[in-house]
Parts: structure tokens; C-alpha cells; sequence
């Protein structure tokens, strides 16, 4: 008996570590500022290259499409942001050919800051897989923005990216 007591407490433990999505009020909120940025922009990696991105809103305003091209030579990315229910989810189609899906889990609405974390994902056979597993967003204001990437695998995570995108139009 005390072997399963001691088993529910670490499990209940591990689970408590994990972040929570944020609440629907400040999803939405998340939501409409990204919506917010729908246009074309130039954004520049510390890992050396340049790369177009264009942002729009799809589906009756239900989500939000991201399109980078170029950040891999003669390939692009998609990322798509939506509501589910009270959570805001992120969908990165990878060239890992994995697709994670990542959850907002925090956002101030003052400084412009936003966490997307691991949720789950395709493509993947555990989440060892090596993927994209979080992204922290800076909203500086209309024309400009940042993105950190972290890429996980193999239990840590194992680099980071950042990326600064500026208005083209």
C-alpha cells in the first residue's frame, strides 16, 4: 500500500510541474494581438538567415496562418494558431516532418510577452523525437517582433533560435 501512495505523489507531482494553459480571457486576448500582426515581414535568425513570413487570418477570423519562406533554402513552414475553447494551441509544420503542437501558457499583456509550450504532436514517436517544443513571442509593437525557438530532444532541450521580424508591408 505505501508503494502506491508514494507512486500517486510522485505522479501528481510530475503533473503539477507541467504550466497550464493560460485562462480564456487572456487566450482570446493572445489571440487578437497575434491576429493583430497580419501582414508581411522580414525576420533575421542567429542561426545567419533571412527569411519572409507572412501572417494571415483564415477561416472567418477562427485562425491564424504563418507562412515562412525561405528560413531553409527553397522550403517553407507553417505555423497555425486557433482557439480551442478556452486555450489558444500553435501547430508547427516542421522541416523535422513532425508537426508539435504547443499550448499558450502565458501572456502579458503589458510588455507584449507570450509562452507557447509542448502540448503533443504527429509525427513524432515520443516526445524525444527531436522537435520544436516552445516558443517565446515578443510583441514590441505593430511592425515589429520576436520569436525563441527551443528544439527538444532526447529528454533536453538542445538549442535555441531567435528571430527579429520587421513589417515589410
Amino acid at each position: 500500500m505505501n508503494w502506491i501512495c508514494l507512486f500517486a505523489t510522485i505522479i501528481s507531482l510530475i503533473t503539477c510541474t507541467a504550466q497550464a494553459a493560460l485562462s480564456g480571457g487572456q487566450a482570446k486576448a493572445l489571440f487578437e494581438r497575434i491576429k493583430a500582426s497580419e501582414g508581411d515581414f522580414l525576420g533575421h535568425s542567429t542561426k545567419g538567415w533571412t527569411e519572409t513570413s507572412h501572417v494571415q487570418v483564415i477561416a472567418g477570423g477562427s485562425a491564424v496562418l504563418v507562412t515562412s519562406f525561405d528560413a531553409h533554402p527553397a522550403e517553407h513552414m507553417v505555423t497555425m494558431i486557433h482557439l480551442d475553447g478556452d486555450r489558444l494551441l500553435l501547430t508547427h509544420y516542421c522541416m523535422a516532418k513532425n508537426q508539435p503542437r504547443l499550448v499558450a501558457t502565458a501572456y502579458d499583456e503589458a510588455n507584449g510577452d507570450a509562452t507557447f509550450e509542448f502540448l503533443d504532436g504527429t509525427g513524432m514517436k515520443s516526445r524525444d523525437t527531436g522537435h520544436m517544443d516552445k516558443v517565446v513571442m515578443h510583441f514590441a509593437d505593430s511592425d515589429h517582433w520576436s520569436e525563441r525557438w527551443t528544439w527538444y530532444a532526447n529528454g533536453s532541450e538542445k538549442w535555441l533560435e531567435d528571430i527579429q521580424f520587421k513589417r515589410t508591408k
